[in-house]
């Protein structure tokens, strides 16, 4: 037993001293890897990495020797060996704080292991945190060492050697955000998007040369006038001039402009149509420059792209058209109609044969007024003296057909510039309307009503599906505004609410002179609680919209509608509402648009009038149909012959002045005009004065005028505990 003893502590001692040695060893090694990896380029990488601070742990002694080396070690080792994987990926210094202690205590077990070759990174990575650690001087000097290190790698430009100037010269004047080229901030936008995206490479040139989608912009910007635009609105820069950098980037940059200013002003015109009057209202469409940049530089035909901004709409290519062939008439032979007598037709009547007269000065008038049949023909026919009727509707001479001194003066007087400024201001009016004039889920179908001519149209598939007369409202304050709005219903059986404007201007003065005229015409006045007045007439025969009202509500309170006085159709010139538009035949106009809008339920003007009574019935369409309210004094008719009529509101004057006398892109300022009004004052009525009661509440003024014609939007839910509240639309 003694000798066991004595064995175990001779062992004991043997132990004790080898582990010494190895610890001797093992920190001179580590001594000695400090000082060879201590250069400054390594204390500066090592310092840029993250490492956990040192425990202040004593070196070990005897007693922290254990006999049980395989249970005590084995564990201990293996940590160091994972943490500072850890600590490579993602550092975490909190975590690892107590682990430097760890591995100087155990590597001196862990290196005969059979293991080694797994604990190799877990020795090495220690021994780092250790040098970067002890050393306080360090983070100092690697700050500036580091940043080198951590600046990543330029990219390679991507712009051509022979562009790099050009592009510099770009981004400088771009990142300067002080262009004088472009005054909208939505366009200085898209120029710092596109050319950032592209290294500032210049897109109009190559090598100084231009590109073939720089010499479609130019095409179609010198071609300006072709689509009634004026060319010097839109400069061209001088590139052949251009032999420097900073000559190339304005040139570039200028022709960038004037190629935002021409599809702006091609898509939505060089005036505001607020600028015309305060009856117009038609929906925006603006460009977005960055799509116009992207659109013209990546196509095929970049002059064709930029030409693709203007209306594309059939009648709009017809003016175009015939602007072409006013101009080109210039080098061609001038007709002149001789003086001589009056020449008139007469037609067949009940007790009077047709008169024809014959005169050899027909076959030129013929010529002069476009009418290929018959052109030697030298009778003054029907055809002859329709066409000079019109001719003296166009000259804004009284319309009688009869070829007399002042027409054959008129035929005489060169008009070739009135025209072509009557075909300017219809195009520019083109520009204003929706490029889609229809709803696509109804095959583009839509209802287009041109004022100056009196004329309705449902088109369908880019075909005219019908076409009535119509009324519109008188010159001056009752013109009929012209919009773009959707058709939403009919009314069968409508109630002719009385517009404010009639109310107190023309029956409440009536209502003094005699308190019964009201009640002898069939009208009801209601007068509320606060004094307003309201006067209406119930459905019927003899009611002022007829028996149909056709609904696309708007802030004009305008609406089409039937009459039940039809002599005015048969008018030459038809301008006699107070702004609403009387249609001639409305029971057909109904199934035409109910049979677009409910293909299935087979409507026919029949099935309308079975509906005629007493109540009102509203037929609401499922999908709603566009109109197009217009002012076309220029257009090209169906045999393709150029038309004119009398601007019977003034409005080419209006705009041919504005545009005489332009004030450049001021044009296209919108100008705020007054909001109508659809309140009503209180009113004291004449004794005698027959009056309903609206049923209304106390100091209920009733509902306005726009809900009396279109309805109300419904209200929301009321809070809990307050009591509803009425919407009104104003």
């Amino acid at each position: 037993m003694r000798d066991c003893l004595n064995h175990r502590a001779g062992f004991d001692r043997v132990l004790m001293t080898v582990a010494a040695t190895f610890l001797t060893v093992s920190a001179s090694s580590a001594l000695a890897q400090d000082q060879v990896r201590s250069s400054a380029a390594e204390l500066a990488i090592e310092a840029a990495i993250p490492r956990p601070e040192p425990a202040n742990v004593p070196p070990p002694t005897a007693s922290d020797i254990k006999l049980d080396t395989t249970a005590t070690v084995q564990d201990p080792a293996k940590e160091p060996a994972k943490e500072p994987v850890k600590a490579e990926a993602a550092p975490a210094p909190d975590k690892v704080e107590t682990k430097p202690s760890d591995v100087a205590t155990t590597p001196a077990t862990e290196a005969p292991k059979s293991e080694t070759a797994k604990t190799e990174p877990a020795k090495t990575e220690p021994a780092k945190a250790d040098t970067a650690t002890t050393t306080p001087a360090a983070p100092a000097a690697p700050a500036t060492a580091a940043a080198p290190a951590a600046e990543p790698v330029k990219a390679a430009s991507s712009v051509p050697a022979a562009d790099q100037p050009v592009a510099d010269k770009l981004k400088d004047i771009i990142g300067a955000k002080t262009s004088r080229h472009f005054d909208r901030k939505n366009e200085r936008a898209a120029i710092e998007k596109f050319y950032g995206a592209r290294d500032f490479a210049p897109v109009w040139t190559q090598a100084g040369s231009l590109t073939a989608a720089a010499k479609g912009v130019i095409a179609r910007l010198k071609d300006a006038a072709s689509d009634g635009l004026n060319p010097a609105d839109y400069p061209v820069p001088d590139f052949a001039a251009a032999t420097t950098p900073d000559a190339l980037a304005d040139a570039e940059l200028k022709l960038t402009a004037s190629m935002f200013d021409y599809a702006r002003q091609a898509q939505s015109g060089r005036m505001h149509w607020s600028q015309v009057s305060a009856d117009i209202l038609y929906p925006e469409h603006p460009v977005d420059p960055s799509e116009v940049l992207a659109k013209v530089t990546t196509a095929a035909d970049a002059s064709a792209a930029l030409d693709s901004y203007n209306p594309p709409q059939k009648l709009y290519k017809e003016l175009k058209a015939k602007l072409a062939e006013l101009r080109g008439q210039g080098s061609g032979p001038v007709i002149e109609i001789a003086d001589g007598p009056a020449l008139k037709y007469t037609p067949a009547g009940k007790k009077q044969a047709e008169i024809v007269v014959e005169d050899p000065r027909v076959p030129q008038l013929r010529t002069k007024l476009g009418i290929t049949e018959n052109a030697s023909d030298t009778r003054y026919d029907a055809t002859v003296a329709e066409a000079v009727r019109k001719f003296q509707n166009s000259a804004e001479l009284k319309a009688t057909g009869i070829l007399d001194d002042k027409t054959v003066k008129a035929l005489n007087t060169p008009k070739r510039d009135k025209q072509i400024d009557v075909v300017l201001v219809n195009m520019e009016r083109w520009r204003w309307l929706p490029r889609d004039l229809g709803a696509p889920s109804l095959g583009d179908a839509y209802v287009i009503l041109n004022i100056p001519d009196y004329t309705l149209k449902v088109m369908q598939r880019g075909q005219q599906v019908w076409t009535t007369r119509v009324v519109t409202g008188k010159p001056g304050q009752h013109a009929t505004p012209l919009l773009t709005e959707t058709m939403k219903y009919i009314t069968v059986n409508p109630t002719w609410n009385v517009p404010p404007s009639i109310v107190y201007n023309e029956y409440l003065p009536a209502l003094q002179q005699d308190p019964t005229v009201l009640q002898r015409m069939g009208l009801k006045l209601e007068q509320n609680r606060d004094g307003s007045v309201h006067i209406s007439q119930p459905p019927g025969e003899a009611n002022a919209l007829g028996r149909i009202r056709f609904n696309f509500p708007n802030k004009f309170l305008v609406y089409q509608h039937d009459t039940p006085d039809k002599n005015l159709f048969a008018r030459e010139d038809r301008a006699f509402s107070h702004g609403c538009m009387r249609v001639q035949n409305p029971d057909q106009y109904a199934s035409v648009l109910l049979n677009i809008a409910m293909p299935n339920e087979k409507y026919t003007p029949e099935r309308v009038r079975s509906m005629y009574g007493k109540s009102e019935i509203d037929l609401k369409f499922p999908t709603p149909i566009p109109v197009n309210i217009t002012y076309q004094t220029a257009f090209v008719d169906d045999g393709g012959k150029l038309q004119f009529r009398k601007d019977v509101y003034g409005r080419d004057a209006t705009m041919i002045n504005i545009l005489k006398n332009s004030r450049g892109k001021d044009l296209e300022n919108i100008v705020a005009h007054s909001q109508p009004s659809y309140s009503r004052p209180a009113t004291t009525l004449p004794s005698g004065v027959a009056v309903a009661n609206n049923g209304g509440g106390f100091g209920s003024s009733g509902p306005n005028f726009f809900e009396r014609l279109f309805g109300a939007p419904t209200p929301p839910p009321a809070p809990v505990g307050r009591r509803p509240q009425r919407v009104f639309t104003r």
